[in-house]
C-alpha cells in the first residue's frame, strides 16, 4: 500500500473533475480525498495499492471530458491509513 499526492494545473475547475475523480478513485478501490485549490489547481490526496495508484494517476492526467490538464505534480509519500472512504473537500 501507498499514498500519492498529486497537484493538477490547467483547466480542472468547474469541469465536474473533484466528482468524476472520486468516481475513479473509489472503483479502484482506493481511499483520500480532492479539492479546488484557491490558485485554480486541484490537489487530491489518494492511498491504496501502487498499481491502482498509478492508474488513477493516469486518469488524472486526462480528467473528465471538459478538463485541460496542462501538468501535474506527483509526490509519492508515507502510507497513513488515515482516510475511510474517498471525499470530495471544499
Amino acid at each position: 500500500m501507498n499514498r500519492l499526492h498529486l497537484k493538477i494545473y490547467g483547466l480542472v475547475q468547474g469541469v465536474y473533475f473533484r466528482s468524476t475523480a472520486r468516481s475513479k478513485a473509489l472503483a479502484l478501490g482506493l481511499s483520500g480525498w480532492v479539492k479546488n485549490m484557491p490558485d485554480g489547481t486541484v490537489e487530491t490526496v489518494a492511498e491504496g495499492e501502487e498499481e491502482k495508484l498509478n492508474e488513477y494517476k493516469k486518469w488524472c492526467e486526462t480528467g473528465p471530458p471538459e478538463a485541460r490538464v496542462e501538468k501535474i505534480q506527483e509526490i509519492w509519500e508515507e502510507l497513513t491509513g488515515e482516510f475511510k472512504g474517498f471525499g470530495i473537500n471544499n
